[in-house]
């Protein structure tokens, strides 16, 4: 399984950068995030546990997962690799790029699925990934994007 999520963000890169890495903010930016804690080491790295809703509809269905994390901000990347939760064994990479005055961010998440016999692949492929996966990672870069573009207007535009 594969999923591919961008956008595009009027904010330098050092910016994008900086709210990406520092997880522990996101619940109070990001409204589908129920919590986040650094369960060993900081924003630079260590181990995190995150927790989101996925909503549908009127309903919301909780996530939960335990990654180490990764961050280099000469490369402009954030890792994690999932360690607890369903997703245990994925891979996760935060690309940030300066294009301009612009800055793209992909997220791209790659699993070979939970170790459910005969139809572990097929609920990665066909729903854990475009239903949940992407239905957090673009609510989170439009979160990420509404804050930074927020933050960079000048008072009262």
């Amino acid at each position: 399984m594969r999923t591919v999520d961008e956008t595009h963000v009027r904010a330098a890169p050092e910016a994008v950068f900086a709210a990406a890495a520092d997880v522990e903010r996101w619940p109070a930016i990001l409204a589908h995030y129920r919590w986040v804690r650094m369960l060993e080491g900081s924003s630079r790295g260590g181990l995190v546990e995150m927790a989101a809703w996925r909503p549908f509809g009127p309903l919301r269905y909780p996530t939960w997962w335990v990654s180490e994390m990764t961050s280099d901000p000469a490369a402009g990347t954030v890792r994690y690799r999932h360690v607890r939760g369903i997703t245990t064994g994925m891979d996760v990479e935060w690309k940030i790029v300066g294009e301009g005055e612009r800055t793209r961010v992909t997220i791209v998440h790659e699993w070979r699925g939970p170790s459910w016999p005969l139809i572990g692949r097929v609920a990665a492929e066909w729903v854990i990934g475009p239903v949940f996966i992407h239905g957090i990672a673009s609510r989170t870069l439009a979160g990420i994007r509404r804050h930074l573009e927020r933050a960079g207007r000048p008072q009262g535009a």
